[in-house]
């Protein structure tokens, strides 16, 4: 009985560990499948086995490279003007043609969702703010509308300049591409940096700024209960 218990339990321990192994496994073999089956026509129509001797593997990989070297160039012309207005008047073509247009629309709007589970601020940059000279920390939003881009002459983005050490506060200003200065920061540290005043750059200097903040607030005696509404003071 003790053994059989053992062993029951152990199946079913096994079972729990090899389970999602098992089924990453059946999923990555459907998508290459899928994959190495959305590959054949390009491979066949270019001739890609031809180039590097035959091999088939080397023209699978070669095939994966320019599918994503494609998708990212359209992204990157979706994200500026002209191929803004392009998608928009491929919305509205496609838009008209009956039962395409249910297909392409609930796709889109499920890819527009995905997008949008994004970070609100799309990277940091420095603008020349308030005067020549000085620079201001801020954070890309958007691409400014065509009404704007139209009145300028030039792409410009939307970029939200915040207040320190409080985010929240800021304004924001239209500023052409050529004269922001993007940085190789995250969305994160910026914010960070801002809070902090420029005092804690990362996690350990932000760690550091806190015991130091708290040893102020201990040596000091100080209770903060007694100093907010509804304390022994008020």
């Amino acid at each position: 009985m003790e053994l059989r218990t053992t062993l029951k339990n152990s199946f079913i321990a096994g079972l729990v560990l090899l389970a999602p192994l098992l089924v990453t496994v059946i999923a990555l073999r459907i998508v290459l499948g899928w994959l190495r089956g959305l590959l054949g026509p390009l491979i066949d129509g270019t001739r890609l086995v031809a180039y590097v001797g035959d091999v088939e593997l080397a023209a699978e990989l070669l095939a994966i490279a320019i599918v994503v070297v494609t998708i990212a160039f359209v992204g990157y012309v979706a994200q500026r003007q002209v191929g803004s207005r392009a998608i928009d008047t491929l919305d509205r073509i496609v838009g008209v043609i009956p039962m395409v247009s249910v297909i392409y629309s609930s796709v889109r709007q499920v890819s527009n969702a995905l997008l949008r589970q994004r970070t609100r601020y799309d990277r940091v940059v420095l603008v020349e703010y308030p005067r020549t000279g000085l620079y201001g920390l801020g954070f890309v939003t958007a691409e400014s509308p065509a009404t704007v881009v139209d009145a300028l002459g030039e792409d410009a983005v939307n970029v939200y300049l915040p207040h320190s050490p409080n985010p929240t506060n800021g304004k924001l200003v239209v500023v052409p591409e050529s004269d922001i200065r993007e940085l190789d920061m995250s969305v994160s540290r910026g914010i960070r940096l801002l809070v902090t005043t420029g005092i804690a750059e990362d996690e350990r200097e932000l760690a550091a700024l806190q015991e130091e903040v708290q040893d102020d607030l201990e040596d000091q005696d100080i209770d903060l209960g007694s100093e907010l509404p509804g304390g022994e003071d008020s």
